[in-house]
């Protein structure tokens, strides 16, 4: 209890203090300019990470592809065994 009301009046002072700085204008066009920065540095990160996404063979195992098409059956496997037991 006593650590949630520290919290708690920790945020409500931190809220405050926050909203003091950003009255003045001069201190409003630092922070907007930071977080353009800010968001300028990490969008390019995001990107990266999806061009690795569109995945070539997902979902649609090669035929003579025997160690992939046997995991996709000791899976499929799995939760057929997983179903039963539940519903037996």
């Amino acid at each position: 209890m006593k650590r949630a009301l520290s919290m708690g009046s920790l945020l409500a002072v931190g809220v405050g203090a926050s909203a003091v700085w950003l009255s003045n204008k001069p201190n409003r066009i630092k922070a907007e300019s930071f977080l353009k920065d800010l968001k300028r540095k990490v969008q390019p990160t995001l990107f990266e990470k999806s061009k690795k996404l569109p995945i070539e063979k997902g979902g649609h195992p090669h035929p003579y592809d025997l160690e992939d098409n046997k995991m996709v059956d000791e899976g499929a496997m799995y939760s057929v065994k997983f179903y039963n037991e539940k519903m037996q």
